[in-house]
C-alpha cells in the first residue's frame, strides 16, 4: 500500500497511511488521508456553500475567513473553477460562487477535482503501476474497498458538511458499507 511521498503520475489516490484495517474498522488515531490541498479545498467549498449565492467570494476574503494561506486559496480556487465546481466572475465585484447547488456537489467530486481518482490502492485506480499486480492476493478486494470508499464520498453532499449528522445515521450507513464488503466465502483472487 502507498504510504509515502506521492510520485507525480497525474493522480493521487486516497490511500491508507499504514496497515490500518482491524476487526472493527480503522485503528484509533489512524485514518485515511486526503492531501492538505484537498482538505483545504473542502473547507473552502463548505464556506462558500454557507453563504448566499449572490455573494461572490474573493480569494482574499476566503483566505481571511478560513485562515488558509492566500496563495494556497488562489491555487485551489483555480482548480475547482477549471473542474466546473466553482464559477468565477471577473471585475471589481468579481469572485467565486458555486457552479451548482451545494446539494448537488458531492465530496467525491471535490476530491476528484483536487486529487484525481479515488482508490484504496494505486492499482485499483490505474492499472500497471505495480509489479505485483498480476499475482496480488488482495487486488480484487482492494478494488471492492476502493469502490466502497468512492460510493461513501459520493453520497456525502457539500450541503451535508455544514450540518451535523446524527451519529446513529452515520453508524447505520457504515454498517451497510461494511456488510457489502464482507468476505463472500471464497478465496480472494490470486490467493492459493
Amino acid at each position: 500500500m502507498y504510504s509515502g511521498a506521492r510520485p507525480d503520475w497525474g493522480f493521487h489516490p486516497i490511500t491508507p497511511t499504514a496497515s490500518v484495517l482491524g476487526t472493527r474498522g480503522l485503528a484509533p488515531g489512524i485514518m485515511f488521508r486526503l492531501n492538505k490541498l484537498t482538505d483545504y479545498g473542502i473547507v473552502l467549498m463548505a464556506h462558500v456553500a454557507r453563504t448566499p449565492e449572490e455573494t461572490p467570494h474573493t480569494a482574499r476574503s476566503l483566505a481571511k475567513a478560513t485562515r488558509v494561506p492566500l496563495p494556497t486559496v488562489g491555487k485551489i480556487l483555480r482548480q475547482l473553477s477549471e473542474r466546473g465546481l466553482l464559477s468565477s466572475h471577473r471585475g471589481v465585484k468579481g469572485g467565486y460562487n458555486l457552479a451548482r447547488d451545494a446539494g448537488k456537489i458531492s465530496v467525491a467530486e471535490i476530491v476528484l477535482a483536487l486529487e484525481g481518482p479515488i482508490g484504496f490502492t494505486e492499482c485499483s485506480v490505474v492499472k500497471g503501476l505495480c509489479n505485483m499486480e498480476r499475482s496480488c492476493a488482495i487486488k480484487s478486494n482492494s478494488q471492492i474497498i476502493g469502490d466502497a470508499l468512492r460510493d461513501a464520498l459520493a453520497h456525502v453532499m457539500l450541503a451535508d458538511l455544514n450540518h451535523q449528522m446524527a451519529q446513529h445515521e452515520r453508524r447505520q450507513e457504515h454498517d451497510q458499507i461494511v456488510a457489502s464488503i464482507k468476505p463472500a466465502g471464497g478465496v480472494a483472487e490470486g490467493v492459493r
